[in-house]
């Protein structure tokens, strides 16, 4: 299994290799492109040496946000995303000894109860929450039972909803042209 959702070989590397950099890449992913977010987490493991939850948790917050604003800068707003990182990062190192996975993996979780644990992380709500389960379960290995109810209308198969659709430049853009039509269908 190999992600392919930046373009960028050492970025979908990292977060097919490395499960925190995949949630970072979701947790960024709001008011910047797919690409951007995910790409991300190389940035952070770049410029701080480290993608580990510990290290993160306990970089200085104000050396963070500098991390973020270096050009080209993590994400449109570095100082308030940098903060969510570390947010997360402390979450995962105070609830799951640091280890990302163990969210889906600790005790052979089914689809809901990954849902419920994704939703009390920091910066993931409902959408995110759903989409990040629906990318785990069509593209990491996840096969907890449920995983596509839970994560619905997201894990629906042959869809083209989200970030867990794409796999190639081609789907990517029918990923665009989705979202597209549903805000121009909330447009009116």
């Amino acid at each position: 299994m190999a992600l392919h959702i930046t373009g960028d070989p050492a970025a979908d590397t990292l977060l097919t290799e490395n499960p925190l950099a995949l949630l970072i890449g979701m947790l960024l992913d709001q008011q910047i492109a797919m690409e951007t977010a995910f790409t991300g987490p190389l940035k952070i493991e770049q410029r701080t040496g480290s993608m580990d939850a510990a290290a993160i948790a306990a970089y200085d917050p104000d050396a963070l946000a500098s991390v973020f604003k270096e050009t080209p800068a993590v994400h449109r707003f570095p100082g308030s995303m940098a903060a969510r990182v570390q947010s997360l990062c402390q979450a995962l190192v105070d609830d799951w000894g640091g280890d990302a996975a163990a969210l889906w993996t600790e005790g052979d979780p089914d689809g809901a109860t990954v849902l419920k644990r994704l939703k009390a992380l920091p910066g993931f709500g409902e959408q995110k929450a759903k989409i990040f389960l629906a990318l785990l379960g069509k593209q990491y290995g996840f096969t907890g039972e449920g995983w596509r109810e839970a994560s619905a209308p997201y894990g629906e198969d042959g869809s083209f909803r989200s970030v867990a659709d794409i796999t190639s430049p081609e789907s990517l853009t029918k990923v665009r042209e989705f979202k597209r039509a549903a805000k121009a269908a909330v447009k009116g």
